[in-house]
């Protein structure tokens, strides 16, 4: 997965942008198939979200995946930067599954009607 890392109002130090690799790496097996051929693609940037503002939710990361028919995005803010890359992690996880499922023909509805059959039976 090719990763495309923008940085905002905000230092990129090396243990920044170690963390967001070491961090983002993982979701490459989730879409290994799209990889061979080399069309999954994220663009990440991390940004303050105002310049003035000291407590609360002053970081944000966001996160655009592109795949074959699909673009998954997720955003994320909190009060720290590695925070917020944590969550956009688990986002983008979740809706790789999604997309996982629906692209293999695996629907979650097919699934709860077998359950409901065999519990009928």
């Amino acid at each position: 997965m090719k990763l495309n890392l923008n940085a905002a109002k905000i230092d990129m130090t090396p243990s920044l942008k170690r963390y967001v690799e070491m961090k983002i790496a993982p979701l490459g097996k989730y879409i290994s198939r799209y990889e061979r051929h080399g069309e999954a693609e994220l663009y990440l940037e991390l940004a303050r979200a105002t310049k003035h503002h000291k407590h609360g939710d002053v970081f944000y990361a966001e996160a655009a995946l592109e795949l074959p028919k699909k673009r998954i995005r997720a955003q994320c803010y909190d009060v720290d930067i590695r925070s917020a890359i944590d969550k956009v992690k688990d986002t983008l996880r979740m809706e790789i599954g999604k997309y996982r499922e629906i692209s293999l023909g695996k629907s979650p509805a097919r699934g709860r009607e077998r359950i409901r059959k065999t519990r009928e039976k």
